[in-house]
C-alpha cells in the first residue's frame, strides 16, 4: 500500500490536532488505548474529550494547547493510506514547519471559520512555503462551520479570499478543494454532515483518497548518488543514497564538484551484494580508487553535468530574521560562507506581490543570487529536492531556508 504523505498547514489554534486525532477514530486507524488515554488526560484537566490529545505527547504540550514538534499520525480507510505531518504553526518553530513541509506529496490547510479567527498573515505564509517546497495540490478544510452556524455565506468568503492568494502565488485552481467542517464533532471528515446540506462535495478523506489517486510520479531522472562519508575509513569505500536514476555494478562515475573519476567495483545494499541499485536505495559502494577523503555532500554522476557544481546559486529564499553579519548555508550537509548576497526582488508574503528591492523583510521571501566560497553540488529544487534546497545562517544562527530555482 502507497502511503500518501499529507503536511498539515495552519494557526496552531485552528483545529489541526483536533482534526487528525477525530479522523483517526473515525477511520479506525487509532487502538482503543490510544483514545482512553486521551479521555483520561481531558478529564485530568478538567476538560471535555479532546481528540487531539491522541497525538501529543509532551504534558506540557497539553496544557499550552501546541504542538512544539513535529507530529506524524498514519490513517488507512479504503485500501489507502496517509500519514499526516502535524507541524507547529507558531513562528518560532518556523524551521521545523518547512521540515515538515518539504517532504510532503500535497497539503492540507485548516482554517477556522470564526469571525476572530479566519484567515491570517500565517495562514498565508504557511501556504506560500507549501508552493515554495514544491507542494503543488492542496485541500482547504474549513474549520468550527458549527461556531459559525453552518454559514454557506461565511464559507463562501473563505474560499474566495484564500483563492485569490493561491492564484498569485502559483496554485493551480483545479488543484485545489475546499471542504467546511467542524473538526470536533467529526462533520463532513467521513460521513457527510446533514447540517450543511449546502455543500455538495465528497468528505474529506473521500477527497484527500481522489487527491492521491491524481498525484503523479515524477519521471525517472539521470543518476544521481549523494555520499555521505568513507565505510570504515576506507578511502575507496563510500556510502550514500541514490537520489534519481539507477546504478549498474561496472560503471564509471565521476564525483561533483571535484571532478574526480571512478569505476564502481561492488554494490552493497542493507549489506547484501547487489548487481545494481536504484533511487532511494542506501548503498555502500567499493570504487577501483579515491576520490577524497572529505566526501560529505560529494555527488556521483555519470557525466559532470548532471547537476550543478559551481559557487553561484539562485534561489527563492524565504528570510525568518533579520540578516545580519555573516552569512553561511548548508546544503546537503555541506556548509559554506556566502561571500555575498545580492537580492532581485522582494515578495510580501502577506500579499503575494514581488517588487524591486535590496532587502527581504524578515518573515518574507525574495529572488536571490547567493555567491559562496567554494563549489557545491546542486541542482533545481523541482528537478532534485536533496540537493535543490539549502539553510541559511546568519553568524551561524539559522536565518531562513531557500531552493534552487535556477
Amino acid at each position: 500500500m502507497i502511503v500518501n504523505r499529507v503536511t498539515l498547514l495552519g494557526n496552531k489554534d485552528h483545529g489541526k490536532s483536533t482534526l487528525i486525532g477525530n479522523l483517526l477514530i473515525q477511520t479506525g486507524s487509532v487502538s482503543e488505548q490510544r483514545i482512553n488515554d486521551a479521555k483520561k488526560t481531558s478529564k485530568k484537566l478538567g476538560r471535555q474529550f479532546e481528540p487531539g490529545y491522541i497525538l501529543d505527547s509532551f504534558e506540557e504540550e497539553r496544557l499550552n494547547e501546541m504542538t512544539i514538534d513535529t507530529t506524524r499520525a498514519q490513517v488507512k480507510y479504503k485500501k489507502t493510506g496517509f500519514e499526516f505531518i502535524d507541524v507547529p504553526g507558531h513562528e518560532e518553530l518556523m524551521k521545523n514547519m518547512l521540515s515538515g513541509a518539504s517532504y510532503a506529496d500535497f497539503a492540507l490547510l485548516i482554517v477556522s471559520a470564526k469571525k476572530d479567527e479566519g484567515i491570517t498573515e500565517q495562514t498565508k505564509r504557511h501556504l506560500f512555503v507549501a508552493k515554495m517546497m514544491g507542494i503543488n495540490m492542496l485541500v482547504v478544510a474549513v474549520n468550527k462551520l458549527d461556531a459559525v452556524g453552518y454559514s454557506q455565506g461565511r464559507f463562501d468568503q473563505i474560499e474566495a479570499d484564500i483563492r485569490g492568494y493561491l492564484g498569485k502565488i502559483g496554485f493551480r485552481d483545479d488543484k485545489v478543494s475546499f471542504i467546511p467542517i467542524s473538526a470536533y464533532n467529526a462533520e463532513n471528515l467521513v460521513k457527510i454532515s446533514p447540517n450543511m446540506k449546502w455543500y455538495r462535495g465528497k468528505s474529506l478523506i473521500e477527497e484527500l483518497i481522489s487527491m492521491s489517486k491524481s498525484r503523479k510520479e515524477k519521471k525517472e531522472g539521470e543518476l544521481l548518488i549523494s555520499i555521505q562519508g568513507l565505510f570504515d575509513g576506507d578511502e575507496r569505500s563510500v556510502f550514500g543514497k541514490i537520489l534519481s536514476g539507477n546504478l549498474k555494478k561496472g560503471e564509471s562515475l565521476v564525483s561533483l564538484p571535484n571532478g574526480k573519476g571512478a569505476k564502481v567495483v561492488d554494490i552493497f545494499v542493507s549489506g547484501s551484494r547487489k548487481g545494481n541499485a536504484g533511487k532511494g536505495n542506501v548503498v555502500t559502494l567499493k570504487l577501483d580508487k579515491s576520490i577524497g577523503t572529505s566526501v560529505r555532500g560529494v555527488i556521483l554522476a555519470r557525466r559532470r553535468g548532471a547537476c550543478d557544481s559551481g559557487s553561484i546559486i539562485h534561489a527563492l529564499l524565504l528570510i525568518t530574521k533579520p540578516i545580519k553579519g555573516n552569512l553561511g548555508v548548508k546544503i546537503n550537509g555541506v556548509e559554506a560562507r556566502c561571500k555575498k548576497m545580492t537580492v532581485n526582488k522582494a515578495i510580501d508574503i502577506a500579499t503575494g506581490e514581488a517588487k524591486t528591492a535590496k532587502r527581504i523583510k524578515p518573515l518574507n521571501a525574495g529572488s536571490v543570487e547567493l555567491e559562496l566560497d567554494r563549489k557545491v553540488a546542486s541542482d533545481l529544487f523541482e528537478r532534485t529536492p536533496e540537493i535543490g534546497r539549502f539553510l541559511l545562517y546568519a553568524n551561524k544562527s539559522f536565518a531562513g531556508i531557500g531552493i534552487i530555482t535556477n
